[in-house]
C-alpha cells in the first residue's frame, strides 16, 4: 500500500488552473529556514539564480551553477510540503540543445524532488520547452527582462517601455505559452504590456515588476523583508529585518563586552552529589 501524506502538495497542474481566478503568491527561498516560513503562505517557492546574488554575494545570476541549484533546491524541499517548488535552470545549462536541456532538467527533478523547472527565453526556446513538456517536465517561463541575459541587455533595464518593443516582448510570451509552459514569469515590463500578455495569454503569469493585473507576483524574499540594501522599483519592502537584525546584532556584542551574557539562566549548574 503506497503511503500519502495529509497535506498535498501542490503541483504544476494546479498552479495552470489558476488563470484568471484567485492570485497566485510566491516568493522566492533558497535556505531550509526560509523555506519552511514561506510554505505557509506561498503557492510556489522559485528556488531562483538570484541565490547567486542574494546569498553569494555575485554582480549577476551568470555565474550560478547547476551544483548550486541542486543543493538549494534539496534544502528547500526538505523543509516544506505545501507549496509548489520551483528551480530555476541556470545559464548555460539548457541553451545548446533540447537534450542538454533534458539533460540537466531531468538532474534537477531527480536530485531535488522538485515540481517543476523554470528557464528563460521567448520565441528562441520555445522549441526547448515544447521538447522538455513532451518528455514529462513541467516548465515555467520567464520573459521581459531576463537576468541571464544582463550581458545582452546591457544590465537590468526594463523593457517594453516603449510601444515600438511591445511586438518582439508578445511574440516571446505567446510563444512560450503555445509551447506548452504552465505559467510565465514576467519581469519589469512596463505596466499596460504586463496588463496585455495576462489578456493574451492562456496560462496564468507571475509578475514582478510587471502590472497588478497579472495572474500572480513574485518577489525575491530578502528584498521585501529589507534584507537587501538596494532594491529594483518594483519591490515593496514589507519588513525591516535587516534593520532589526543590525540592533540584535549590537546588543549582543555590548553584553558580551560588558560580560552580561551570558547570564547565570544560560549556563549548567554542577549536579547534586
Amino acid at each position: 500500500m503506497s503511503l500519502h501524506t495529509a497535506i498535498k502538495r501542490r503541483t504544476a497542474q494546479d498552479i495552470r488552473t489558476r488563470k484568471s481566478g484567485e492570485p497566485i503568491v510566491s516568493l522566492t527561498a533558497y535556505t531550509a529556514t526560509m523555506a519552511a516560513i514561506v510554505d505557509d503562505v506561498a503557492d510556489f517557492i522559485l528556488v531562483g539564480d538570484s541565490v547567486g546574488m542574494v546569498v553569494y554575494g555575485l554582480d549577476s545570476t551568470v555565474p550560478v551553477t547547476l551544483e548550486m541549484m541542486i543543493l538549494h533546491g534539496q534544502a528547500v524541499m526538505r523543509s516544506t510540503s505545501k507549496a509548489l517548488v520551483v528551480v530555476d535552470m541556470p545559464f548555460g545549462t539548457y541553451e545548446e540543445s533540447r537534450e542538454q536541456a533534458l539533460r540537466n532538467a531531468a538532474r534537477i527533478l531527480k536530485e531535488t524532488g522538485c515540481g517543476a523547472v523554470k528557464l528563460e527565453g521567448g520565441l528562441r526556446m520555445a522549441d526547448t520547452i515544447r521538447f522538455l513538456v513532451g518528455r514529462g517536465v513541467p516548465v515555467m517561463a520567464h520573459v521581459g527582462l531576463t537576468p541571464q541575459a544582463v550581458n545582452t541587455l546591457g544590465g537590468f533595464k526594463a523593457q517594453g517601455r516603449s510601444e515600438a518593443e511591445w511586438p518582439a516582448i508578445l511574440a516571446d510570451a505567446e510563444a512560450v505559452a503555445e509551447a506548452g509552459a504552465f505559467a510565465v514569469v514576467v519581469e519589469a515590463v512596463a505596466e499596460p504590456l504586463g496588463a496585455e500578455i495576462t489578456r493574451r495569454v492562456a496560462v496564468p503569469t507571475i509578475g514582478i515588476g510587471a502590472s497588478a493585473m497579472c495572474d500572480g507576483q513574485i518577489l525575491v524574499l530578502d528584498d521585501m523583508l529589507g534584507l537587501t540594501p538596494r532594491v529594483p522599483k518594483f519591490v515593496k519592502q514589507y519588513g525591516s529585518l535587516g534593520a532589526d537584525m543590525r540592533a540584535a546584532l549590537a546588543q549582543y556584542a555590548e553584553e558580551v563586552r560588558s560580560r552580561r551574557f551570558p547570564g547565570p539562566e544560560h549556563g549548567y549548574a554542577l549536579k547534586a552529589p
